[in-house]
């Protein structure tokens, strides 16, 4: 009698058992495929591609801005989390990218940069970064500055996932451009920019995406640093324009950069070389790859010089024009694409 019962036991407990073996399996399986991924490109990546999309730009700015909310140092668990959601969205199974965090310490607390890599071809060791902070100034929602820059970092990577370039691209979200930290040694380019020196990589070139979602129509609504003279210099009064600032250091970058965004967009765009006595051109990471002589533009709608949002809560997504940052985008990604093939 006690041999019947054995049976029905093990049959009760035998679905239960290839279960936790199909569980088992699975785990190690996907384990695998993580491993292999992790250490050669992904094979799935062209699968993944996708062009640049107007509606994938305001999802992103509106889940940065309105579901995460204000994302400085000083909420760092939502800063936590949008590292998390930057990561996820960049990461094999959406982008088709491996994510590395550089991470590091500051005031007490761990803070996240976050690199995304194409790797190059025959010029694999010239290196250009594409740049967004995705920290906002304390207590703003920040949909352009700079939930803006981080979508269209985003929207880049997407779109060239799984393409051969000449040169390495790498897309990488930086924390802590904001204050306190801004042109400190704990803003995150400025560690970032250091340890690519200390590492002996070259950087052929950055691109610093900063507040690029504000465009407008309105007579006398951009306005310039007091020591430019935007009648002498006969720059645009109108805010409905792009604009690319370098360094004189970077000036072959900023007028190779806007000729060849013009080849992907009508969107007007206005490039400029300036002089360091014009304290604006600094204000963001472009900043950080200037201190170690590496040439870098920032592509930015101007922010402070044109949004009257700019650093306040009204910095929200119905503010921006989703249709001129989709153009931004395709812009950027026209010149990326020849500034990674030079040989083309």
């Amino acid at each position: 009698m006690a041999r019947p019962k054995l049976i029905q036991t093990l049959v009760m407990i035998l679905p239960i058992g290839t279960v936790v073996l199909g569980v088992i399996s699975f785990f190690f399986y996907f384990r695998g495929l993580e491993t292999a991924t992790a250490t050669e490109n992904n094979q799935f990546a062209p699968m993944l591609r996708k062009d640049v999309d107007q509606a994938d730009l305001e999802r992103y700015v509106r889940t940065l801005s309105e579901t995460l909310g204000p994302r400085s140092s000083q909420d760092i668990d939502v800063l936590n989390s949008s590292a998390a959601y930057i990561e996820s969205t960049l990461g094999r199974m959406n982008m088709g990218y491996t994510v590395d965090r550089q991470s590091y310490e500051a005031d007490g607390a761990a803070f996240h940069n976050l690199v995304a890599e194409l790797p190059g071809k025959n010029k694999a060791k010239e290196i250009i970064v594409v740049g967004a902070h995705y920290d906002t100034f304390p207590t703003t929602p920040g949909a352009d500055d700079n939930a803006s820059g981080v979508a269209i970092l985003l929207a880049l990577a997407h779109s060239l996932t799984g393409t051969e370039n000449q040169r390495t691209i790498r897309f990488v979200a930086f924390t802590n451009e904001e204050p306190p930290h801004y042109q400190t040694d704990t803003m995150g380019s400025r560690v970032y920019a250091r340890s690519c020196v200390a590492k002996g990589e070259h950087i052929v070139a950055m691109l610093c995406l900063e507040s690029l979602g504000y465009f407008t129509d309105t007579p006398g609504s951009q306005t310039y640093p007091p020591q430019l003279s935007a009648e002498t210099a006969g720059y645009p009064t109108v805010g409905n324009f792009v604009a690319v600032v370098g360094n004189i250091h970077s000036k072959r970058l900023v007028d190779g950069f806007v000729d060849l965004f013009s080849t992907g967009t009508k969107l007007p765009i206005v490039g400029a070389s300036l002089p360091p006595l014009v304290s604006w051109i600094n204000a963001s990471d472009h900043w950080s790859f200037w201190q170690e002589d590496i040439p870098a533009i920032m592509i930015t709608d101007t922010a402070p010089l044109r949004n009257p949002h700019y650093h306040k809560p009204t910095d929200l997504p119905d503010t921006l024009d989703f249709a001129s940052m989709a153009e931004v985008a395709r812009g950027t990604e026209a010149a990326l694409h020849r500034l990674a093939n030079p040989d083309q």
